[in-house]
């Protein structure tokens, strides 16, 4: 695979390339050595693209799971705690979920990084609140989000969103107080 666009956001690029530059090389070595031809695994069962071979999401995540968990990279898992005392008076809820929790891919350092090939709303959560939220709580400064061009998109179920689609969304929200620097990476082929 390859990297075919970066957009910085809250200037990410800039500062993942001066705080974590072995980082940013490790992670395009590994975007380098995914066989793009051996993720393209999963047959469409959808109408528009019955019987076509797609990317699958759960091989390409595989991918950067065995290139980064040896390389000292790990996945950081929070568990929620879910307040209770914001019912309202008389309001009795079933029991809560246990074993609730938020989890970023891979963490290094102080570099959280996730890997998106879902909807674009899982994408723009990933910045505009996950990362803000591990930020909080200490496990990280900075972020990385890689997610898929429109060419690979195109190659994949329906819904998975784009850099392009991700990329616009970012320019129209803006920056706000809390956001974090985060470099968006769109990969293809």
């Amino acid at each position: 695979m390859k990297i075919a666009g970066i957009y910085s956001f809250n200037n990410g690029e800039q500062v993942v390339k001066l705080r974590y530059p072995q980082l940013f090389n490790e992670i395009s070595e590994c975007i380098r050595t995914i066989d793009a031809a051996s993720c393209k695994s999963k047959e469409s069962q959808e109408k528009t693209m019955l019987g076509q071979m797609l990317f699958s999401p759960v091989v390409l995540n595989k991918q950067f799971k065995n290139y980064l968990y040896p390389n000292g990279w790990n996945s950081i898992r929070v568990q929620c705690d879910y307040p209770t005392n914001f019912y309202v008076n008389g309001y009795q809820p079933k029991q809560l979920r246990k074993g609730a929790f938020r989890e970023m891919d891979f963490v290094k350092q102080k570099l959280g990084v996730e890997v998106q090939f879902g909807k674009y709303s899982f994408m723009v959560y990933n910045v505009a609140a996950k990362m803000t939220i591990f930020k909080n709580l200490g496990h990280i400064d900075t972020g990385m989000e890689i997610v898929p061009v429109k060419a690979l998109a195109d190659k994949m179920s329906s819904g998975v969103s784009c850099f392009e689609q991700f990329v616009w969304d970012l320019e129209r929200r803006g920056i706000a107080d809390i956001d974090i620097p985060v470099m968006i990476i769109g990969i293809d082929a």
